[in-house]
């Protein structure tokens, strides 16, 4: 697989499926990895290109580096070395984090259209929201909880703690054959990376940048997600203009909606971005 090299010396690896149109560019979650959207790159209609970000699936894992911000200067150095003018953007989970920080940082000129998936605006419940922007925004954690969760991810029984993490994601039994294979991806992102990588997302609240994206934007949720549908919804009324779409149960039930129905994913995201001609 290729790779590029950061300003800060890391070696990134991606994948990039030749195509029509303006290309669209995946950032997976945290602790995953582009493999993820290996039904994307084979299915969608158009140049898709997959990053595995630092710390995470085949990329380099420095020692430095595990901040949104850093990983959102990843990104600007990536689309730099593809020399590529104008992309969409995909992001899910984290990838969502990253691509607000980017645009938070560098504005919009390069960017077509956005798709985000099922990420919250605030991950983190802090004790000055209240209640009801807790709920809006879909908070998962409380501080207490997010610190006990790096705790548990950096101890001895690590791996245990992250398989029940990822687990909590999917509603009722996932296929066999897709949690086995999440739960091999994950392996990949050591605990001194994912750990200090978790608590610097959880810790964002993106509320005061979604009122100033300015690009077409598609927001996805899941019925089944950990996430709450109705923090989507929030999400996309705070984006002016934004579509949104949530996929219900019998589509599918978990944080892995592209994964779980990737036909039906795909035409919804192809159904937004256009004919690639």
């Amino acid at each position: 697989m290729p790779t590029f090299t950061t300003a800060d010396d890391v070696a990134l690896t991606y994948s990039d499926r030749g195509g029509r149109g303006v290309p669209l560019v995946m950032l997976h979650g945290w602790g995953q990895t582009r493999a993820m959207f290996h039904h994307q790159l084979d299915g969608l209609d158009r140049r898709v290109i997959t990053l595995d970000q630092r710390g995470h699936g085949e990329s380099a894992k420095p020692h430095h580096g595990y901040r949104i911000a850093r990983l959102a200067q990843d990104l600007h150095e990536f689309l730099d070395h593809l020399g590529v003018e104008e992309v969409d953007l995909l992001g899910w989970s984290m990838g969502v984090s990253v691509c607000w920080s980017y645009l938070d940082q560098r504005g919009s000129a390069r960017v077509r259209r956005l798709v985000a998936v099922d990420q919250p605006a605030a991950v983190a419940a802090v004790p000055w929201m209240s209640r009801t922007e807790q709920q809006q925004c879909g908070a998962i954690f409380d501080v207490a909880g997010l610190v006990a969760l790096g705790g548990e991810l950096a101890g001895e029984k690590g791996e245990a703690a992250l398989e029940d993490f990822v687990r909590s994601m999917f509603s009722g039994e996932p296929k066999p054959d897709v949690w086995e294979f999440v739960r091999q991806e994950i392996r990949s992102t050591p605990a001194y990376a994912g750990v200090p990588l978790l608590f610097d997302h959880c810790a964002q609240d993106w509320r005061d940048v979604l009122p100033r994206v300015d690009v077409p934007t598609l927001v996805l949720g899941c019925d089944g997600s950990h996430v709450a549908p109705s923090s989507q919804e929030y999400i996309a009324d705070q984006i002016p203009d934004a579509r949104l779409h949530v996929f219900s149960a019998d589509e599918a039930r978990s944080h892995f909606p592209f994964l779980e129905n990737p036909e039906r994913f795909n035409a919804v995201v192809e159904e937004f971005l256009g004919a690639t001609s």
